[in-house]
Order: C-alpha cells, then sequence, then structure tokens
C-alpha cells in the first residue's frame, strides 16, 4: 500500500518525542509510504498564511501521485487547506486534536475521502454538521514500552507534565501558567515538565522568578518516558480550548499504560473516557484553583484510581489496534474510491 503522509505543523525538533511523528512512523512501518512536511514557514524568512501551505511542492506532490494510492493528511484543526483540492488521489485528512463548537467548512470536507478522528465528541459534532464521511479511529501507543511501577502517596505528589507549548502564548491556553501558580500555592506539588527544546529559556526564567527550583523540574531532551513515570503519580495535561493539544495526548496513554492516573482539562475530548473509566480526574477550567481541586480529589482516592489506569492502559490504547484501525479506513477509501478522487 502505498501512501503519502502529509504534515501541516513544522518539523519538530524532536521528533522522537511528539506524538504525530511516532504515530506516522508505526503506521509507515507497518504500511509503507513517505511522508512531507508541507508548512514552508521553517525555510521561508517571511511568514506563509496556512491558506497557501503545500503550494511550493505540488508539483512535486502531483508527480507522486503516478505511484500512490491515498493521501493521508495530518492537522490539528479542521482548517480547509486549498492545495489538497488539486491532489487526483484520495485525501484521508486526520483532525489530531478536539473539535471546537464551530462548524467547519462542510463543501471543502464532503469532498475528501474521509475525515478521521480519535475521539467521539469530534465524531458526533462533524456528522451533526452533515459530515458524515467522518470515520472513528482507534488512538495507540507501543504499550511494550512501559512497564507498572507503583509509587505510594505520602506526603508529597509529583506529576508528569506533556504537551509542552510551542509558543509564547500556548503558556497560558496549556495551563503552565496555571500549574506554576498551583505549586506556589501547594509546597506538596511537584512537577516535572517534559520539554521539547522550544522556549526552554523562557520555561527557567518563569520558575526561577517564582522560587520554584525545588518544586519544579524541567526535562529539555530526550528524556525515557517509562523511567520518568516510575517517578511520578500521575501525569496531567491542560488545554483552554479544543484544537491545542491532541484529543487523547500521548503523554496520558502513556501514563495509564504504566499504571498512573491522569488529570485532563474537560476541554480535551479526553476527559470524556476518563470520567467513564473511572482512571483520573478532570480539570474544569485551566484556573489555579481548578487545578488544585483536581489534584486534591485525585489525592483522596489515589488508589482505587491507580488500581483502574493500570487496567484500562495496556486495554484500551495498544499499537496494534491503532494500527488495525487506520487498515480498516484505508481499505475502504481505497475500495470506495478507487484511483480517482
Amino acid at each position: 500500500m502505498n501512501i503519502l503522509f502529509h504534515v501541516a505543523t513544522l518539523l519538530p525538533r524532536m521528533p522522537q518525542a511528539e506524538a504525530i511523528s511516532q504515530e506516522i512512523v508505526a503506521l509507515r512501518e507497518y504500511f509503507g509510504g513517505d511522508v512531507v512536511y508541507v508548512n514552508p514557514n521553517q525555510r521561508f524568512p517571511l511568514h506563509i498564511p496556512r491558506l497557501l501551505f503545500g503550494f511550493h511542492k505540488l508539483g512535486e506532490l502531483q508527480a507522486w501521485e503516478a505511484n500512490l494510492r491515498l493521501h493521508h493528511f495530518y492537522n490539528p484543526d479542521p482548517f480547509p487547506y486549498p492545495y489538497l483540492r488539486y491532489l487526483q488521489r484520495p485525501v484521508i485528512y486526520s483532525i489530531t486534536c478536539g473539535v471546537g463548537d464551530r462548524p467547519p467548512n462542510v463543501s471543502y470536507f464532503s469532498s475528501l475521502a474521509a475525515i478521521a478522528v480519535t475521539d467521539e465528541r469530534s465524531l458526533k459534532r462533524l456528522r451533526a454538521w452533515g459530515l458524515g464521511n467522518t470515520i472513528l479511529v482507534q488512538p495507540g501507543i507501543d504499550t511494550r514500552r512501559f512497564t507498572c511501577s507503583p509509587l505510594p502517596l505520602q506526603s508529597e505528589i509529583r506529576l508528569m507534565v506533556g504537551s509542552a507549548p510551542w509558543t509564547k502564548g500556548q503558556f497560558q491556553t496549556k495551563g503552565v501558567e496555571a500549574l506554576l501558580l498551583a505549586a506556589r500555592q501547594a509546597p506538596h506539588l511537584r512537577l516535572v515538565f517534559l520539554w521539547r527544546q522550544v522556549l526552554a529559556d523562557e520555561m527557567e526564567r518563569r520558575v526561577r522568578r517564582m522560587n520554584l527550583d525545588k518544586q519544579v523540574m524541567v526535562l529539555n531532551r530526550q528524556v525515557d518516558v517509562n523511567e520518568i513515570l516510575a517517578g511520578v503519580h500521575a501525569s496531567i495535561t491542560l488545554a483552554a480550548a479544543p484544537g491545542i493539544v491532541k484529543s487523547y495526548p500521548h503523554s496520558l496513554l502513556e501514563s495509564l499504560v504504566a499504571g498512573k492516573p491522569v488529570l485532563v482539562s474537560r476541554a480535551i475530548p479526553m476527559a470524556d473516557y476518563v470520567e467513564q473509566a473511572g482512571c483520573g480526574q478532570v480539570v474544569e477550567s485551566v484556573t489555579p484553583a481548578d487545578v488544585l481541586a483536581a489534584i486534591e480529589s485525585l489525592a483522596s482516592g489515589y488508589e482505587g484510581l491507580r488500581r483502574v489506569a493500570q487496567q484500562v492502559g495496556q486495554r484500551d490504547f495498544s499499537l496494534q489496534a491503532m494500527i488495525a484501525s487506520y487498515g480498516r479506513l484505508y481499505e475502504y477509501v481505497g475500495e470506495s474510491r478507487g484511483s480517482g478522487r
């Protein structure tokens, strides 16, 4: 099966630690194919708007199509990239983050072979807007990389924090500011941030300015996440709105697979699963007060939440299930659309 994977975000500095890169590597290992980054802003001195993404590679992409079965496009939100209309092979559009309450361009998205989402919340919204070509795919990671290492909860509570900001504005929208303020109010709280070599100096300045050096650790390098999880009680990912982090953040899946419960913002679709499964706590809004309230609830019922996390992590998020889910989608698109778009 010959697939071309398109990525609309910038090439990450640490692809081994970036969720979409990990997912595409897994799919390419199983199905084959190549990957192309269509965001030109890494190489051009002037900022290029999203409407123009992909056009600088259009001739190359069209030449590629002679040997392609389909295109698989990845983007955080349902944005209508015009260059995709110039491709002849079927296009699967993966929306990696949660869909908000504003309808996308229905005409554009109806013309695609399929829209892939990983959460029921986004599936229901898109179908309610008339996008019957929306399909649910299973989120998953390589569970073999993680082991359960229970850590008794005593006087301190230690949390791993993933989904580091890409911009200064995301210090607020991804809850970094709220977490630091919460740590300043709660001396028993310890935070371990997994960083990605972007804005690391800014983060270190904030930690020093708030005198949190003893409570906050920033790991700005490639790490063994399984080893980090062995030294924490739970993991947390925050977002002020959908579309900022993945619907099912990899750091939270890794946490569950390692038997560690999770804290997640209500705005992130995974919150629905966490509530239903009982494997963590939902943070109602990205404020220090709500963060601390959720941490207190997690601590009060920690052993029960930890046991559930250990049960569901390995069961519900296997890499094999994700690959099989995409395999069914690829077969469906190939059979229903043939070689035309």
